[in-house]
């Protein structure tokens, strides 16, 4: 089977293609990962087509956020489309969790190596919206501990304790709180490739982390 997944949640733009008949070492055929602040509509689809069989694949995994309005629904609308024209089941996964696996030996991608003493609990901590965090802990076999919430600074760093922090914003959590260890990471989609089926989501319903900045406009009343 062949998994195409996409990642477009943050200021990173990644797409990946691998063959789970293959080994290991020979799963991943392609991919892609471009820092782009803006523009992954533009960017998404060339980058899948540049992939061996232009990213054909079985199985599509794409990420459900949270993160930015606009780079989540331009990947579920590009992963819904390719699964009907592909006819390709197509699964969403929470781009925090993506982080968390980060630091796993994922064949064909750079790693950061990070060395903790061994397992323990840690904290991922991303850049979100009008200057909040999306933080969410993680227990020493990377398994969430509770669900991502969308954060001020102050308040993240007076609730969670976790000595190891990774993600966008995780240099600036541990400056400000002043001890810990820090990993600057954003989401690469050739992890996703490997998520286990109890983290994939066939419901694909966004992951926005907090409420949309546009506000319903009121009903007109009319006499």
């Amino acid at each position: 089977m062949r998994i195409l997944a996409i990642e477009t949640a943050t200021q990173a733009c990644s797409v990946a293609l691998i063959d789970t008949g293959q080994t290991p070492s020979q799963q991943l055929i392609g991919h892609d990962h471009q820092e782009l602040g803006r523009g992954h509509a533009e960017a998404l689809v060339p980058m899948i087509a540049a992939l061996p069989d232009k990213g054909r694949a079985d199985r599509i995994h794409v990420s459900l956020g949270p993160g930015s309005f606009t780079g989540v629904r331009i990947g579920i609308a590009t992963a819904r489309a390719l699964g009907v024209a592909w006819r390709a089941q197509v699964l969403g996964y929470r781009t925090l969790s993506l982080i968390a696996r980060m630091d796993s030996q994922v064949p064909g991608t750079e790693h950061w190596p990070f060395e903790t003493g061994g397992p323990q609990p840690f904290l991922v901590c991303m850049n979100g919206g009008h200057g909040e965090w999306f933080v969410q802990g993680f227990n020493d076999a990377r398994q969430p501990i509770g669900k991502e919430r969308s954060m001020s600074p102050d308040l993240a760093i007076a609730e969670f304790q976790q000595d190891v922090v990774i993600g966008s914003a995780a240099e600036q959590f541990v400056e400000l709180r002043g001890r810990g260890k820090s990993l600057h990471v954003l989401p690469n989609a050739v992890a996703a490739c490997y998520f286990d089926e109890s983290e994939l989501y066939s419901n694909l319903t966004p992951i926005y982390g907090r409420a949309p900045d546009a506000k319903p406009q009121a009903k007109r009343v009319t006499s």
